[in-house]
């Protein structure tokens, strides 16, 4: 069952906008395109019609951070958060060996016990990352320790595909394919920041993970000269000069960030911004609005969820390292998407420059504009 949006609303938020009126606060913004997000959400199934498995993470991901800066959607995260752990798993696509193995699906509720972190790996590496992160963020909104034990096993699992390869380390994307790419390496160097800085018990152990990754990556040839990210490695562990996508150039950043949080290092934020500068330089347009080179061809299934994933990031750095330009890209993309790719019934298209296309919109596309419009109430 979907939630409809007058249901919704009273829990979500004490107001509503009136008429046609445009929303010109920031905060206001976001909590009304949360509000369209949520048409998608199916209470039954605890995911996001219309979209993937990891897609479903990065909306958990992009609702828990406007919590963090807005008291008044925080019962609609806590309840999501546990919905989704409840109701969420057997959604799971591809379920990876430690699931196929179980012969019961146990659906912990907060009350009942630690949840089972085998039932949110589906054999993509880069998947399982984004639930641990996903799993994170509810964290911090809660302090539930469900959800912070959860990202702990995820993180576990992914330890075991370190490698071999290139250098004699990082992970590739999924158990039965050699490919290693840049975004999973990412992901496995954030958590474990993430991590370091949320369980002292273990700071050391996520601390070394993280550095281990950075010095492995950064020895690998995925920086371009220009300082842009690519995709991944060939066969030769060589960079293949492939696509300079925007998750690839944000991710590392919140990776950086809490990296130097919890071993102060200068060099970290130094690398970070060069990445954010060239990433801006490569993909802002004039009006300093990000975009994508899918957007003027096809970028479904995967790449209507990237740019939201940049600017969540890029957010994380203008906090830790603040730069006039960070903040000029975050509120020009918002404002563009706010007044030119949102449609009637306030969802969100995949060129933030606008105009929104009616086939190319999807819980995707609304959760990764959410996103930007996060990031511009969160600076």
């Amino acid at each position: 069952m979907l939630f409809s949006r007058g249901l919704f609303a009273p829990v979500l938020i004490p107001f509503l906008l009136s008429g046609g009126t445009l929303a010109n606060d920031a905060l206001e913004r976001a909590e009304e395109a949360l509000r369209t997000l949520q048409d998608y959400y199916n209470d039954g199934t605890g995911m996001w019609n219309t979209i993937g498995w990891w897609n479903g993470a990065n909306c958990l991901t992009a609702i828990a951070d406007l919590a963090l800066v807005d008291p008044s959607v925080v019962e609609t995260a806590d309840y999501v958060f546990n919905n989704t752990l409840n109701k969420a798993p057997p959604s799971n696509p591809n379920p990876g060996p430690e699931v196929k193995a179980t012969s019961k699906r146990s659906l912990y509720s907060r009350a009942g016990g630690s949840a089972n972190a085998s039932q949110w790996l589906d054999s993509a590496y880069d998947d399982d990352a984004w639930w641990a992160l996903a799993w994170i963020a509810a964290y911090d909104v809660t302090e539930d320790n469900t959800y912070l034990s959860l990202a702990e096993g995820i993180f576990a699992a992914l330890t075991k595909a370190w490698g071999t390869r290139c250098g004699g380390g990082g992970i590739p994307w999924n158990p039965t394919d050699g490919y290693i790419n840049a975004i999973t390496n990412e992901l496995f160097l954030s958590v474990a920041a993430h991590l370091s800085n949320r369980v002292p018990s273990r700071k050391s152990d996520y601390v070394n993970w993280a550095i281990k990754e950075w010095d492995w990556f950064t020895a690998q040839g995925f920086i371009g000269e220009n300082n842009t990210i690519n995709d991944g490695l060939l066969d030769n562990c060589q960079n293949n000069g492939a696509t300079v996508w925007s998750y690839n150039q944000g991710v590392v950043l919140g990776g950086l960030v809490e990296l130097n949080k919890a071993a102060p290092n200068d060099t970290y934020l130094q690398s970070a911004n060069k990445i954010a500068q060239a990433g801006i330089d490569t993909l802002a347009d004039s009006n300093y609005v990000i975009h994508d080179w899918c957007e003027n061809t096809d970028c479904e299934p995967d790449g209507t969820q990237f740019k939201g994933i940049f600017m969540r990031n890029l957010q994380m750095l203008h906090r830790a390292s603040p730069n006039e330009i960070y903040k000029k890209v975050i509120q020009n993309s918002a404002n563009s998407i706010w007044e030119n790719d949102r449609n009637e019934q306030g969802q969100f298209g995949v060129n933030w420059a606008g105009p929104p296309s009616a086939g190319n919109i999807d819980a995707s596309t609304q959760s990764s504009a959410f996103d930007a419009l996060v990031a511009a109430a969160a600076i």
